[in-house]
């Protein structure tokens, strides 16, 4: 149960460790000796290295499709071992263990929690602690706690405040909406800013760079192979691919590349 609430619990992982290192396993390690039987799902590795703004990205997107009670956890933690604090974040719905930077802010902002609690109890984490691995010694060890129903009050001291991320806002400017790719995934899909309820109801171009897509199609399999499409992926929001290809490549284009859509 999570903070004595009841019910079974989930762990989910998401970090920017890959499979190459043992560092995936050793938080498993760590939860299993703590946690003994709770299911952990990988959700993924394979953030980009030191990329908080991917990581909240990819965990807000991935949270309402678990059980309620689950417990995320998210290390993509460039400031280990600094002065950033480790917290905890009740909702009504999960508990989000991970860095203060911001990481848990997209998936559980300020507004919708319950409570923010900086963990600090020694009683719920390894020692000695490293410097360059709290995914181990201090989020592992948390959400094994909460998972074997510790109230994440428990964990430490409650704060009022939590670091939040502010993502780019697609803008609309006379026929046009103005937006830009916020998000490059391991297909080299180019996710952007603009939600599909912005989109005009007839579309006469989409430009990135120097591309121009005439239509927005439902599906990668309605253009031919190699021919660069935009559609609305299971984000909601529009995408830049290429069938059976890679737009990043294609176009030479990265997180911040702005994207114009032009309706009647």
């Amino acid at each position: 149960m999570v903070g004595g609430r009841g019910g079974p619990a989930l762990i989910t992982l998401t970090t920017d460790f890959g499979s190459t290192d043992p560092f995936v396993g050793i938080m498993k390690g760590v939860i299993a000796m703590r946690a003994p039987g709770e299911p952990v799902v990988d959700l993924s590795h394979g953030i980009p290295p030191q990329n908080v703004v991917a990581g909240a990205l990819v965990l807000r997107a991935a949270v309402p499709y678990f059980p309620a009670r689950a417990i995320h956890v998210a290390v993509v933690d460039p400031g280990v071992g600094t002065a950033r604090r480790a917290i905890c974040v009740e909702t009504a719905d999960a508990c989000f263990v991970g860095p203060d930077n911001g990481l848990l802010s997209l998936a559980a902002p300020l507004e919708r929690a319950l409570r923010v609690v900086e963990i600090t109890n020694d009683a719920y984490l390894l020692s000695p602690r490293s410097r360059t691995f709290h995914g181990r010694d201090v989020f592992a060890p948390a959400a094994a706690a909460l998972a074997s129903g510790i109230a994440p009050a428990a964990l430490g001291p409650e704060r009022t405040e939590m670091a939040e991320l502010t993502l780019p806002v697609a803008v609309r400017d006379g026929r046009a909406i103005r937006g830009e790719v916020i998000y490059v995934d391991g297909f080299g899909n180019l996710a952007t800013n603009v939600e599909a309820a912005m989109l005009p109801a007839r579309v006469v171009y989409v430009e990135i760079g120097r591309h121009a897509i005439s239509r927005i199609v439902d599906t990668y399999a309605a253009v031919d192979p190699e021919t660069v499409l935009a559609l609305v992926n299971s984000w909601g929001v529009l995408e830049i691919a290429v069938r059976n290809g890679d737009a990043r490549r294609r176009l030479g284009a990265e997180v911040g590349a702005p994207v114009t859509i032009v309706g009647d």
